[in-house]
Parts: structure tokens; C-alpha cells; sequence
């Protein structure tokens, strides 16, 4: 008896996310294409629905001529890379001491009441929200503080405030445009 045999898609790259990879991985020697991990990393992230599989990270490991090994040091070493899909919008709550002391831990509270997401866990159940602690997001001044993309919410220490931040990104409709998308500048240039 012969089992069936399914075809597993291999991931590419678009076009326009091929182009940026061979834009960044040109500012170093060809010997030292490793270098280039974590822009390509990030690329890999917005290309394949906001996570990376074992599947994309090995196909980063062979665009840039290194063990796959080598490639998941880095993605389970950064927190900024999701290992497990996401929803649309990762939340990223600061909660790191002056956030605990504006509230943070109150504040993740709420966001798991409201979007049905629980910190750790996989996204709510409507696909939009995935919660996520962090460490400091450097904005103690603005406490407590949630990071989405390169977007900083702050001040989310009143229903108001947090409530116009989720209808803000309850009414997003597309994802956001990737950067070489927009501009074909780098991430840090484009973003700001």
C-alpha cells in the first residue's frame, strides 16, 4: 500500500523582496553574505504572513549560503522574530519597570479581555491581535507603552487611549506596505 504523496511548496521570495536581499547582501564581501541575517531575516517575517517557518528560515539559510543551523541561532535568539504564525498586528507590551509601575500588567490584562489574545499564545481568534511581552522599548516617559511594527502607542493607561489604538488597527484593511515596497530605501529610512 503506497501512501499518497502531497506536494510541499517550497517558499520564494517575490520579486521585489529578492531585489532588496541582493540590495543589502551587496554592501558585504561575498565571503561574509552572513552578515546580512537579520535584514534578510526581517524581509523573510513581512514576506511570510509576519512568522518564520523551519521551511523559510532554511530557505534564508540557502539564499545566503549558510547552514540552516546557523539561521535558526539567530531567529530563536532574537525576540523580534515570530516562531509560530501571528496575528495581523503583534502587540508588543513593554513590561519592563516603569511600564509595571504606569500599569503594563493591568494593561495586558485588559488587551487579553478585549482581543481574546493571551500572551504566549497563538492569535485571537479573529486573526487580528497576537500579544507579546518585551523588554524595554526605551519610551519610559510615555508609559505604559506598546510597540506595533515601528509604530509606539503610548500613554495606554485609559480605556480611552487603548481603545483608539485597537480601532485604529481594527480599521487597517491591507497589511501595511513593506518597506522596499514603498521605497526601495532601506527599512530604517522607509519607516521613519
Amino acid at each position: 500500500m503506497s501512501l499518497p504523496t502531497e506536494s510541499i511548496q517550497k517558499p520564494q521570495f517575490s520579486a521585489a523582496a529578492q531585489a532588496e536581499i541582493d540590495r543589502i547582501c551587496q554592501q558585504y564581501p561575498a565571503d561574509r553574505r552572513k552578515s546580512a541575517m537579520l535584514p534578510v531575516l526581517h524581509i523573510a517575517q513581512s514576506e511570510f504572513g509576519g512568522w518564520v517557518a523551519p521551511e523559510v528560515q532554511d530557505l534564508v539559510a540557502e539564499v545566503l549560503g549558510v547552514k540552516p543551523i546557523e539561521v535558526y541561532e539567530v531567529s530563536t535568539f532574537y525576540t523580534m522574530f515570530n516562531l509560530k504564525p501571528v496575528g495581523k498586528h503583534v502587540l508588543e507590551i513593554c513590561r519592563t519597570g516603569p511600564c509595571q509601575l504606569r500599569g503594563s500588567d493591568e494593561l495586558t490584562l485588559e488587551l487579553e479581555r478585549i482581543t481574546g489574545a493571551k500572551v504566549g499564545e497563538g492569535p485571537s481568534a479573529d486573526g487580528l491581535f497576537t500579544l507579546k511581552e518585551v523588554e524595554c522599548l526605551a519610551a519610559c516617559g510615555f508609559a505604559p507603552v506598546v510597540q506595533v511594527r515601528e509604530k509606539y502607542y503610548e500613554q495606554l493607561d485609559t480605556e480611552e487611549s487603548v481603545d483608539a489604538m485597537l480601532s485604529e488597527l481594527r480599521t487597517m484593511v491591507h497589511r501595511p506596505a513593506l518597506p522596499w515596497e514603498q521605497t526601495g530605501r532601506p527599512n530604517a529610512v522607509a519607516n521613519n
